[in-house]
């Protein structure tokens, strides 16, 4: 008995012992980060006094701190036109490992180039960058190379350069200069750059290229422009002339280009053209189809004529899809199960189609398989599975269960320097670095690892790391994860305000940015709910909110406010219709015009399936989904999405619910 007391007292006080450590080390990270947080404005900004006037011992915890590297590495960027070279070559040298002394070793030896120094550039880039394939690295090196009189390194390289259909960086220029002032760039040179920049649709740089060729080639090009800028006008213009290979090529452009903007001219035009011109079977196929699809996505009549006439050759996932969302739009049922049957086995089985499937299956009497079809798909939790829940008046399959957390595994995870790297920069606010070293980490992962990351991730409130690890390993039933709620009052406060519900904002947050505050996205949107600074300065006048652009954008509390405030302008402009909201908060309100039906009324369900833009459409069913999650997360009671999903009118009439 004595022996087990003592191993039990042993085991507590190893237990105790391990606590206090945690607790002691967690309050040290935690002065470290304060510290790090209080000086390294001024140190970005070049300052470094403001480590100076701290104490010896705050100096000494702020230089064993996991972020000292990249707080020395600011200064020295910051610095690095009058830091001696050899402190930095010494920097690099200890943490080239790490991204910032990576990115400090960039600057560096652009900063050779700055300094008139290219033998000093080419020793790095020899080094580090040499076959990295990055044009201007590459060319300031050829650039280097013909300063020191190595010409017979240069010509192969620097014509490799030279031969692509875009516009090359600018410090390509004095390479591309040495060439032709050396006669190294001859017709045979400007021909294949010529050729690759059609191939890109670059006509303006095709259209320079060709002064160095010949005139007919600055035809060419001319009419290439033409076909590009004003395809309806070089269509009527050039259909009955005699045409050779390149002409038949910028008539099928143009009808492309022209199909954009009109199908239904460009159907016509192009029915003339293939009756004067012998194009290719590519051609007529390629062109066939395009015409076919925009003419469905453009709603215009005859559109499911045409995708069922072209050649099976030309029938491809796309265009079945689109005769089936046609044949739904008309409320042909018996089509549309032709349709679907129509389908390759991988596409038929897509949840949008599995349901499509059964509300066919019952209008066309066929009970018994309907209710098969949707008992199937309601298990699924997802837009469709709660659509097929509606259809039978069952319960969501909303369980939640909790991912499995490993403590032991959790804090040899968090130990490692990589892991505790990415969640540094997290807490002092550069998430975006942040990221990008988790990421990293995470793909060197185990499965059971990666595992843990997502709940390491969620619990230091890090939601998009979180989800992106869980879902990275297909575990989709954690609730708490995939749809947190972070600055619960915050989006509470402004939803009211603007007269929309807080779970259809967290939504659009999610479906937006992850709950990133710092993102950007490719088309300049910005922040928690994506607003782009021409719709946040608006919006922001509108509330008389102080605008500072990237500064109140990247705020989240002001972009939740302006997001909020915007969506509720969207369902105002919209009579309330969330499905018309959500789609214009995406796509612009002006396009949402267009799609509206001309007179009457839609099911909204089916208004959805024939948003013309891929994106959009995905869009508009994932934030419905993800509204009805976050309202059973927040409430605990289930909204039923089909309850929200207004039919769609013409243009300035009421909107009202869809029956089912």
């Amino acid at each position: 008995m004595t022996k087990i007391h003592a191993a039990c007292r042993l085991s507590l006080l190893v237990g105790l012992l391990t606590l206090c450590a945690s607790a002691t080390a967690a309050s040290e990270i935690e002065q470290q980060r304060a510290l790090f947080q209080s000086v390294y404005a001024a140190v970005e900004r070049g300052d470094w006094g403001a480590v100076e006037e701290l104490s010896a011992l705050e100096q000494h915890k702020l230089e064993h701190y996991v972020l000292w590297p990249d707080l020395r590495a600011s200064w020295l960027r910051a610095n690095i036109k009058t830091v001696p070279a050899t402190e930095i070559d010494s920097f690099v040298q200890q943490y080239g490992t790490l991204k910032p002394a990576r990115e400090l070793r960039y600057r560096h030896a652009l900063n050779h180039v700055g300094s008139g120094d290219l033998p000093g550039y080419l020793k790095i880039y020899q080094q580090f960058y040499q076959g990295q394939d990055i044009a201007k690295l590459d060319c300031l090196a050829l650039q280097a190379e013909i300063q020191a009189g190595r010409y017979q390194r240069v010509k192969t390289r620097a014509i490799k350069l030279w031969t692509v259909g875009k516009s090359q960086v600018d410090e390509c220029d004095p390479v591309f200069e040495y060439l032709a002032s050396n006669r190294l760039l001859g017709k045979v040179e400007y021909l294949n750059r010529y050729r690759l920049a059609v191939e890109e649709r670059n006509f303006t740089l095709a259209k320079w290229l060709a002064k160095n060729i010949d005139q007919k080639h600055i035809e060419i090009a001319a009419r290439w422009q033409q076909a590009q800028v004003n395809p309806e006008d070089f269509l009527r213009q050039y259909l009955h002339k005699r045409s050779g290979k390149v002409l038949r090529e910028q008539l099928s452009y143009a009808t492309e280009r022209l199909t954009y903007r009109d199908p239904a001219i460009a159907l016509t035009l192009w029915d003339q053209a293939t009756r004067k011109h012998r194009f290719s079977e590519a051609q007529k196929l390629g062109t066939a189809r395009h015409i076919a699809l925009w003419t469905a996505r453009d709603n215009l009549p005859g559109a499911y004529d045409l995708l069922q006439a072209l050649s099976p050759a030309a029938q491809d996932d796309e265009v079945m899809r689109w005769r089936a969302r046609v044949s739904l739009r008309n409320s042909q049922w018996e089509n549309l199960l032709q349709d679907i049957a129509a389908m390759d086995d991988k596409e038929r089985q897509v949840e949008e189609w599995r349901y499509w499937r059964s509300v066919a299956l019952h209008q066309v009497g066929q009970v018994l398989a309907a209710k098969a079809g949707f008992e199937s798909l309601s298990t699924e939790r997802s837009y469709y599975g709660f659509l097929a829940a509606d259809e039978l008046g069952k319960n969501y399959a909303l369980d939640h269960a909790n991912l499995a957390a490993d403590e032991l595994k959790l804090t040899e995870l968090e130990a490692r320097p990589e892991i505790t790297r990415a969640r540094e920069l997290y807490f002092v606010g550069q998430d975006s670095r942040g990221r990008s070293e988790f990421d990293a980490a995470l793909r060197h992962l185990a499965d059971d690892d990666k595992l843990q990351a997502a709940v390491l991730a969620n619990r230091w409130g890090w939601h998009s790391r979180a989800i992106v690890a869980a879902a990275s390993l297909g575990e989709y039933d954690d609730l708490a994860i995939r749809y947190p709620l972070p600055y619960q009052s915050t989006f509470e406060q402004f939803a009211s305000q603007a007269r929309i519900s807080s779970t259809w904002a967290y939504g659009i947050a999610r479906s937006e940015s992850l709950f990133m505050p710092d993102i950007r996205s490719r088309a300049g949107a910005i922040g928690l709910m994506q607003l782009m600074p021409a719709t946040g300065r608006d919006v922001a006048r509108d509330i008389q909110l102080p605008y500072a652009g990237l500064a109140t954008l990247t705020d989240p509390e002001s972009n939740i406010r302006l997001g909020t405030t915007y969506l509720g302008q969207m369902a105002k402009r919209f009579g309330g219709n969330q499905v018309l909201a959500t789609a214009a908060y995406n796509a612009g309100p002006h396009r949402v015009d267009g799609w509206l039906p001309l007179a009457g009324s839609i099911d909204a369900r089916i208004w959805i399936e024939n948003i013309p833009f891929n994106e959009t459409r995905k869009y508009v069913k994932r934030v419905l989904a993800a509204q009805t999650i976050f309202h059973w997360r927040m409430t605990g009671q289930v909204r039923r999405l089909s309850d929200e999903l207004l039919a769609v009118r013409a243009a300035g009439k009421t909107a009202q619910v869809a029956s089912r």
